[in-house]
């Protein structure tokens, strides 16, 4: 290690969607590659299904640095707890997963792979069965602008169901602390590009900028929201259904105790220490420390929710973090793996996350109209952002246009 600079912590991205693991290698069986504007599609025929496309289900990859791996993606859906690809092929349905050149671009650039995949699966098509279009994570918000652009410049997109897994719609959340010091790293690294790559500004609800060190709603979040209200916020003409990770009865994780350590490093970047997000005014997020160059900071907010805890798809933000810091020399005290990443609210669209009070709403006590959506379903237990469970996707296919 250098005398004069500390080691470069910032190997690492957050993300890695699906969450689910694959518990064995799977071969990924034949497909086909749709090269598109800002992207590729592989496409796996359903059961039966010979001679082109019959009923086309498309998936879009979610957030990360760099370009999707579809074989990943692949891996995430098949070979966790449930067999996601495989189901919808033995019920007949092609199977078309999305990826995109830069997963972190803009999301008014990548929804052109979308609209591309939605026409060129429809050109395709044997029969006249409404097409399925959705995505995880952030795909799920790509795919949502995608339709609702196509619908505005009435081009036929012949989709019958709209769904999102786990995607942010109002707005996700990683600790402010955390996006600090990505940029307080003495190196340019991958983990503070991806904080501050486009798809982050726009999806983050609260942002840290690392020129006027000042957190809040990035500009082009703001940009972003307004070209959705442009194409009307939503897609009108299929149903609009999603599923969230987190539960629906407001009860997040208990283990997370707001204004407490999360994580203290020692060693390299000595005394650094997060905590779980707190209410108040000039709370403490984070102390940064490093030796070489000399720097300390601390990073504090000013009437945020308690986001940490929440209910909602969780994310091992503070387990990669310690974990990269050990292969590197560190000493860690990790009291908390993993913190709210998308809040269930966000996900069914049905509040905001800004304040306490509906961060942790009952959703079941909620009529079914707070929402934007047409249908919904939370996870019975808090689950990994994104994780493939047999009650979530079976729960969509069910839905699936006939």
């Amino acid at each position: 290690m250098s005398e004069t600079t500390e080691p470069n912590v910032g190997s690492f991205t957050l993300g890695g969607l699906p969450a689910t693991e694959p518990a064995a290698p799977i071969e990924v069986p034949d497909h086909a590659e749709w090269p598109l504007p800002n992207g590729f599609a592989w496409v796996f025929p359903g059961e039966g299904n010979h001679g082109g496309l019959v009923r086309p289900v498309i998936m879009a990859d979610g957030f990360n640095l760099g370009r999707s791996k579809l074989d990943v993606l692949y891996h995430g859906l098949e070979g966790g707890d449930f067999p996601f690809i495989s189901e919808l092929r033995r019920r007949g349905r092609d199977v078309i997963l999305l990826g995109f050149e830069e997963r972190s671009a803009s999301i008014l650039d990548n929804a052109r792979a979308a609209e591309a995949a939605i026409m060129r699966a429809i050109a395709e098509q044997v029969g006249d069965a409404r097409l399925a279009v959705g995505g995880f994570s952030m795909g799920g918000i790509v795919t949502r602008y995608a339709l609702a652009r196509l619908e505005t410049q009435r081009m036929d997109h012949r989709t019958g169901l709209y769904f999102s897994y786990d995607s942010p719609h109002r707005g996700a959340s990683i600790p402010v602390g955390v996006q600090a010091f990505s940029h307080f790293i003495p190196f340019p690294n991958a983990f503070a590009k991806q904080m501050d790559s486009p798809a982050a500004r726009q999806m983050l609800w609260q942002h840290y900028d690392k020129d006027t060190e000042k957190i809040g709603v990035a500009p082009e979040r703001t940009e972003f929201l307004a070209a959705l209200d442009r194409v009307g916020g939503w897609p009108q003409i299929p149903m609009k259904i999603a599923v969230a990770n987190g539960r629906s009865d407001g009860l997040g994780l208990p283990d997370v105790e707001p204004g407490e350590v999360t994580l203290r490093i020692d060693r390299i970047y000595p005394g650094t220490t997060f905590y779980a997000q707190a209410q108040g005014d000039d709370v403490t997020a984070a102390y940064l420390n490093r030796r070489f160059p000399k720097a300390e900071k601390t990073v504090t907010t000013d009437a945020f929710p308690e986001l940490d805890g929440a209910p909602g798809g969780t994310l091992h933000t503070y387990k990669i973090l310690a974990d990269t810091m050990r292969k590197l020399g560190a000493k860690t005290d990790l009291r908390q793996e993993e913190v709210c990443f998308v809040p269930t609210v966000s996900a069914v669209a049905v509040r905001d996350i800004d304040k306490q009070d509906d961060l942790y709403v009952n959703i079941d006590d909620l009529a079914p109209d707070e929402s934007e959506l047409d249908d919904f379903r939370c996870s019975s237990t808090t689950s990994a952002h994104t994780a493939i469970t047999e009650e979530l996707c079976t729960w969509i296919m069910d839905r699936l246009p006939s």
